[in-house]
This record gives structure tokens, C-alpha cells and sequence, in this order.
């Protein structure tokens, strides 16, 4: 075999492998969002803000739930054992505190067969209702998550610098209704495409960095707000920004999410053709603009 033909099969065979592993990340994702607390499952987030002595109802489900006293997590449910509720097993008659997924242990909420809830904390030390459905419409009516071809050309390598201090950013999202939430910044992403330079932000979200970025494809050929992209830099600074993987918000599977959009110096005016598109009804057409 020639030098060429030995280069040629050696990048055939990093081409095969890329676009193994992007087949996995992509089976993975279809998977995630159907399963019973997956982005298409989510059919309610109700916020609790009425008179805790009273309670308010949530929709969709039995009980009452009320706002407990500041530094306790979670909800307080009411609710007679006619209905079936259970938290953490026991079926409920009476009252019962309902933790947050933000307490040491979360409780578990079970309404049905299939209707199960979890309790999420805001910024504001307010808590929310969440009802799940493993047979939900979206579900029922989801057809696949369609996507760009395997795009070697947005593999991009750039450069992670770190942000000494604390310096945040205004993120606003899309039912605040025009007000912000300030996130911290670990660092800048910069990177150079056909001579233009681009500095990004990012923050931290688990034990990676989040990137909530806009490009020339949205409302387009890809979903109108925005695509994420998960990323880690390594400890020499480079950071690999691969967007074949980036991917659609929970939100453009459910509007029961509250998505973050891309702050303005993420907003690109070139077209990233690569990664997920838009979320397709099983006849073919957008399940969400």
C-alpha cells in the first residue's frame, strides 16, 4: 500500500469512528427525550405561590400544595387517599411535606401508572410543581429529532481562558419575561473561522461547561431560540467545540420548560450546519416552531 492510500485509509477510519460515536450520542439523545421523564414527557411546571394556609390546586393533578416556610425544601401536599398519591411510597391522606430535588433526599411523587412529579427550586427560594407522562401526547406524536449530516468542518479547536475573579453574565430566558438571571463565567471561548474571530461564553452546568449559542440557521432550518453544546476544557486550555453534537433545548420538545436564550455575544451570524435540526411530529412536520 502507497503512503496516500495508507493516509487516505487512516482518515477514512476517523471518519468511520466520529461518525459511529455521533450515531450513539444521537440514539442516546432519541432515548432520553421519550423515556418517562424524558424533554417530551414534562406536560406541567406549575409554580406555588398561593396562601400557604389555603393551598392552590395544580393542574392536572389531585391534592393541594402550598409553599412551605423559608429554609425548608419542597412543597406541602394535601390531599385524601381516595386519590391514590404517593410520595416516597406511602400513599398520602392528610398532609405531607414533599422535598425538592434541591434537598438531601428528593422525594419521589407518583399520581398514576404513569403521571409521576418531581419539586424543582427557583432562584427566587420559590418551589414549582413538575408533572411527568410517560404517555404524554408529545410522546405519542414525536417522530424522530431530524439533524444536519456528520459535518467534519465544524469540528472546531479553540481556546478556553479563564476569567480571574468573578465576572457574570445576564442571561435571560423565555417566560421571564424580559427579566435577567446572572450567571457566573469560569472562562471565554475564542476561536478563528475564515479569518473572523469569535469569543464566546459559557457556563457551568454539572461537571461541564453549557454553551447556549444562536446562529444564522434558527427559525430557518433549525429551531428558532437556539441550540446548547456541552463542553470541557482541557488543562492546557484547548477545548474542542464539536457541533455536530449540539443540541436542542428542552423546550423545543415541550413548552412546559423555561429555556435559556443565547446571550448576545453567542448570537453568530454565520450558519452552523451541523447538529440537531428540529424536533419532527411522527407525520413529518415541526412539533414546536
Amino acid at each position: 500500500m502507497t503512503q496516500q492510500a495508507e493516509q487516505g485509509s487512516t482518515d477514512q477510519d476517523r471518519t468511520d469512528a466520529a461518525l459511529a460515536r455521533l450515531a450513539e450520542f444521537r440514539d442516546g439523545r432519541t432515548r432520553a427525550v421519550v423515556g418517562p421523564r424524558g424533554n417530551l414527557a414534562l406536560v406541567n411546571t406549575q409554580w406555588i405561590t398561593g396562601d400557604p394556609a389555603v393551598g392552590q390546586p395544580v393542574w392536572g393533578v389531585p391534592g393541594l400544595w402550598a409553599p412551605v416556610p423559608a429554609g425548608v425544601s419542597g412543597l406541602a401536599l394535601t390531599v385524601a387517599a381516595s386519590e391514590g398519591i404517593t410520595v416516597d411510597g406511602d400513599v398520602v391522606d392528610g398532609s405531607v411535606l414533599v422535598a425538592g430535588l434541591d434537598a438531601m433526599q428528593p422525594s419521589s411523587i407518583r399520581f398514576s401508572d404513569t403521571l409521576t412529579g418531581t419539586v424543582i427550586a427557583g432562584e427566587d427560594g420559590g418551589y414549582a410543581l413538575r408533572v411527568w407522562d410517560a404517555a404524554s401526547e408529545g410522546i405519542r406524536d414525536f417522530g424522530r429529532i431530524d439533524a444536519f449530516p456528520y459535518a467534519p468542518n465544524w469540528v472546531v479547536e479553540a481556546r478556553f481562558t479563564p476569567i480571574p475573579g468573578r465576572r457574570e453574565v445576564s442571561i435571560a430566558h423565555l417566560q421571564d419575561e424580559g427579566r435577567t438571571r446572572q450567571r457566573a463565567l469560569p472562562g471565554e471561548i475564542t476561536f478563528t473561522r475564515d479569518g473572523i474571530d469569535y469569543n464566546l461564553v459559557a457556563f457551568e452546568d454539572g461537571p461541564s461547561l453549557l454553551l447556549v449559542f444562536a446562529d444564522a440557521t434558527n427559525g430557518v432550518s433549525t429551531y428558532s431560540v437556539g441550540r446548547f453544546l456541552r463542553v470541557s476544557p482541557e488543562g492546557d486550555g484547548t477545548i474542542r467545540l464539536d457541533f455536530n453534537r449540539a443540541y436542542l433545548p428542552p423546550c423545543a420538545f415541550s413548552y412546559n420548560f423555561n429555556c435559556p436564550i443565547a446571550p448576545a455575544q453567542n448570537r453568530l451570524t454565520i450558519p452552523i450546519e451541523a447538529g440537531e435540526r428540529m424536533v419532527l411530529a411522527a407525520d413529518g412536520t415541526p412539533l414546536h416552531d
